[in-house]
């Protein structure tokens, strides 16, 4: 039990040490390149983002997923799915090359041809990674898969912004993200000892697959639904408003994406492996999801209601007055990001119970209601669709836990239970700190935006994070306190 409880913990603050640098580096370098490019070159990557990655999904089809929740991998496991995506890899890329002035038809712009069938390269170098990070992930190295995501992403945000600076537009964005997928895979190379079998290249090294396809293949086809999923809004946006439009959303959703991710991605890269292998303890697991899912509430909602609350200042300042736009729609995403760590977390679970015709059909069916909502809205305006995709995202997290609740008996009353008060503590200190610091703004009679921008910014986020900490601690919360202890015990080692 230690052993276990030790090696989540591990797992977790590497996780979050991992996705809190990459995130502070998005930041800092984000603001940059903010100011340094206008909202047509964000729209214009955009609008590529979702035929990316649903090649990124065909080429992989499931198998890494799939490695994963196997108990015990082999050797020939990971030969056959890491020579399966170079295969598949370079046979989409062939596609997605010939289809480059169909995809620019569809948004009515020809200067996407020579650039998706350059950002489409990403998806080729990520197909000699995939086997390295799943045996990382598998033997739960977090750190080293850490090392691997944190130097990709200053090597290529430095690289960014060196061009975005020379002039280079939307090509600074492109490069940033082929030059993070090529230096995460070359280190992710150096990390792993395994290695692949080239001298048993030949039919019968795909064998393995077969035993990985029914579970994969299901996992595949929920990917790419998810990926449509998330980037329904910059497909329509891209077609119907332009790449201004475009950019402005995505503007908007990569900040609040940058907080939910944080959490999302930290807990993805132990969940599925800790619940697997406590599959045959089904009370022990169920305690640890619940662990996991209050220490979820206990960082999304104060992070990303936080977020909220400072969007006007923080976008404004930052990156300027030309992404006000921006501002507007990021509180309505941060509301949305503030559950999507929590639905992460229980489509996780589902899949570790080997259920992954359960995530499929579910997610297709978010799918379509989502896009029958955009489509159905879209003349309504960006408002209009962006309140739609909150609303529904936020309410399918409970369907994805009724199915929860069937398979690892998490009643719905236990799972209120454990995000209910962190969700309410947070929303209750936002709400007064707003009020305090418009009385403070008010009271220093600030007739200059700018200044009062400055004192709203700071001001709230520092009172936001005394009073959440201060509730925390008067109420007792255990995950504050087990938080605290591991930090302290973690700072004693070195």
């Amino acid at each position: 039990m230690d052993n276990l409880k030790e090696k989540t913990a591990k797992g977790l603050f590497w996780g979050g040490m991992n996705n809190g640098i990459q995130q502070l580096l998005g930041l800092v370098f984000g603001i940059i390149l903010g100011r340094l490019l206008a909202p047509s070159d964000y729209g214009m990557t955009a609008m590529l983002a979702v035929f990316s990655v649903i090649a990124n999904e065909l080429q992989s089809s499931g198998f890494k997923t799939g490695l994963i929740n196997l108990k015990s991998p082999t050797h020939d496991d990971y030969n056959a799915v890491f020579w399966f995506n170079i295969l598949a890899g370079a046979a989409i890329y062939a596609c997605l090359w010939m289809a480059a002035p169909l995809i620019a038809d569809y948004y009515h712009q020809p200067k996407l041809i020579p650039l998706s069938r350059y950002v489409f390269l990403g998806f080729v170098f990520s197909s000699f990674g995939m086997a390295q990070s799943a045996y990382l992930t598998k033997q739960m190295q977090i750190k080293q898969i850490a090392q691997c995501g944190m130097t990709a992403t200053l090597v290529s945000s430095l690289v960014s912004v060196t061009l975005a600076a020379l002039g280079f537009g939307y090509w600074a964005l492109a490069t940033q993200y082929l030059l993070y997928i090529a230096v995460n895979t070359l280190l992710l190379w150096y990390f792993s000892p395994w290695r692949p079998t080239l001298f048993t290249f030949h039919l019968s090294l795909f064998a393995p697959l077969k035993r990985l396809f029914p579970f994969s293949v299901r996992i595949m086809i929920s990917a790419i639904l998810t990926q449509v999923n998330t980037n329904i809004m910059n497909l329509l946006l891209g077609r119907y408003y332009g790449e201004a439009n475009t950019g402005h959303y995505n503007q908007a959703y990569q900040w609040s994406s940058k907080c939910f991710l944080l959490v999302g991605n930290m807990l993805k890269q132990v969940d599925q492996t800790v619940l697997v292998g406590l599959h045959d303890e089904r009370e022990r697991q169920l305690a640890v999801l619940r662990k996991m899912v209050r220490f979820t509430a206990f960082i999304s909602f104060p992070l990303l209601f936080g977020l909220g609350l400072v969007s006007h200042e923080f976008i404004v300042l930052a990156i300027g007055e030309k992404w006000a736009f921006s501002a507007s729609l990021l509180p309505l995403l941060c509301l949305c990001g503030a559950f999507m760590p929590l639905s992460t977390l229980l489509t996780d679970s589902i899949i570790s119970q080997h259920r992954s015709d359960i995530y499929l059909w579910n997610t297709l069916a978010l799918g379509i209601l989502q896009i029958v909502l955009m489509v159905s809205l879209w003349r309504e305006g960006i408002y209009a669709m962006v309140i739609a995709y909150t609303l529904l995202n936020i309410g399918w997290m409970f369907v994805w836990h009724f199915f929860v609740s069937r398979l690892m008996h998490y009643r719905l009353l236990h799972f209120l239970k454990d995000i209910l008060p962190f969700a309410l503590v947070a929303a209750t200190v936002m709400a007064i700190t707003r009020w305090t610091t418009e009385l403070i703004a008010d009271g220093l009679e600030l007739t200059d935006d700018t200044p009062r921008q400055w004192v709203l910014l700071i001001s709230r986020t520092a009172i936001a994070a005394m009073l959440y900490y201060a509730v925390m601690r008067l109420s007792g919360a255990v995950i504050l306190k087990e938080c605290i202890a591991f930090i302290k015990k973690l700072f004693l080692k070195l």
